[in-house]
């Protein structure tokens, strides 16, 4: 019997996982790609190091990391964890390390042996590829029939999965064809927005501080409108002339929903491992050792040199101020500064530089358990195509790996049932 024909439109991490699931799984796939290399997003994750997963493995914990409707994602964990990731690059020759906050990376930290385990997955398993850029899902009596290209081409097929990606990154080929794609077709898309992004800031002096990185310091994340705090967090950020970026921002981002401006406030502690007794030690400590000297050269020992001058105006004290000068009033309107730098938020960086893109094709027309759509038969959708976002760490990578292997096998298996 003649094998049926899956069209996988889109060739980044879900495009491959499902393409070489499906193959693997005796159907005949052809994988369409815009672009002439495959998984091309893949290779700047994790700075061109890819964090391909992270370690947690239990379903529980995966969807306590996706605010972006993690319990659609149930199944689809159930069915390919983080640990099958792993023992699926170590069986292709590609072992794996665990870092801090569980996050997976290769052993030699390089993006392109992820990729090309994804490409030779699709080459073991005899998928045909070829070089097009689908603009539209071809329909007939409620089914999926195949795929029409830019060049003109249409392909026939007896199931279609779309794995096109966000619209973050368009360099690497996610302009959100899929959303467009879909929507043609009857699914509601969500409202698109960035996420895991970059934060613009009211606050002038961050473009002071541009290029400026903290390390080890705190963030505290409030949300003005429900008067809370939202997110707590520890480690690296990083001043821009926008605003502020770093590991730590980018986290926070994906807990701002409903952006508004001003709406969200930054709280950063410049000295966490101090309390604010041992801070005001230090301080007094530091004044009385530079007492002739003026607060700003004074300051010098404790703060790095450009963030200096922010943090005395916020203070409401001149720089040119001698230390033993600094009333206890201004000691104390200094200590809560450097507890609790406050920064404004304006909005998300430019959606084409998030890491990835929140919103997209509304989950409850699709099915959780086989990825397919409830709407048109034998169309399927996984990766970040779909309304589903979560926290850094390479939880969005496993969502992808996760829903690619699944919308495969399922396809696969379907076809086999007709």
């Amino acid at each position: 019997m003649q094998p049926k024909q899956i069209i996988v439109v889109g060739g980044g991490a879900a495009g491959c996982m499902a393409a070489g699931t499906a193959a693997k799984n005796d159907a005949k796939v052809l994988l369409l790609e815009r672009n002439d290399k495959l998984a091309r997003k893949v290779l700047i994750t994790g700075k061109g190091r890819c964090n391909v997963t992270n370690n947690l493995n239990e379903v529980g914990e995966l969807i306590a990391n996706v605010p972006g409707n993690g319990r659609f994602l149930y199944s689809a964990f159930t069915d390919f964890m983080p640990q099958d990731m792993r023992d699926f690059l170590e069986a292709h020759g590609v072992k794996t390390k665990v870092e801090r906050g569980n996050r997976v990376f290769p052993e030699s930290d390089r993006a392109m042996d992820v990729v090309d385990v994804l490409a030779l997955y699709t080459e073991e398993n005899g998928v045909e590829r070829k070089t097009e850029r689908v603009t539209k899902i071809l329909t007939e009596d409620g089914k999926a029939v195949g795929v029409e290209c830019e060049s003109g081409k249409t392909y026939s097929a007896d199931a279609v999965i779309l794995t096109t990606g966000g619209k973050s990154y368009p360099r690497t080929g996610s302009t959100g064809d899929g959303y467009r794609m879909a929507e043609a077709v009857g699914h509601k898309i969500m409202p698109i927005r960035p996420s895991l992004s970059a934060l613009k800031c009211r606050e002038g002096f961050c473009t002071d501080c541009m290029g400026l990185s903290l390390r080890n310091v705190a963030l505290r994340v409030r949300d003005t409108k429900k008067k809370k705090d939202i997110y707590k967090d520890f480690g690296e950020m990083l001043f821009t002339h926008f605003g502020v970026s770093g590991p730590m921002i980018l986290s926070a981002s994906a807990h701002l929903r409903d952006m508004a401006p001003e709406r969200y406030k930054l709280f950063i502690d410049l000295k966490p491992a101090l309390t604010e007794a041992q801070l005001d030690a230090r301080i007094l400590r530091d004044f009385k050792e530079e007492s002739n000297k003026n607060i700003f050269n004074t300051l010098g020992l404790l703060l790095p040199k450009s963030i200096i001058s922010p943090v005395l105006k916020l203070s409401g004290i001149q720089p040119n101020e001698k230390a033993n000068q600094i009333t206890k009033e201004e000691r104390r309107r200094l200590l809560e500064t450097v507890k609790s730098l406050p920064l404004t938020v304006l909005d998300f960086h430019h959606l084409d530089e998030a890491i990835v893109t929140a919103g997209g094709i509304k989950t409850s027309e699709v099915s959780p358990k086989t990825m397919e759509s409830k709407l048109l038969k034998n169309l399927y959708f996984a990766g970040e195509v779909l309304d589903v976002d979560a926290y850094t760490g390479g939880f969005n990578l496993q969502i992808a790996f996760s829903t690619g292997h699944l919308a495969g096998a399922s396809a696969a298996k379907a076809l086999e049932e007709m």
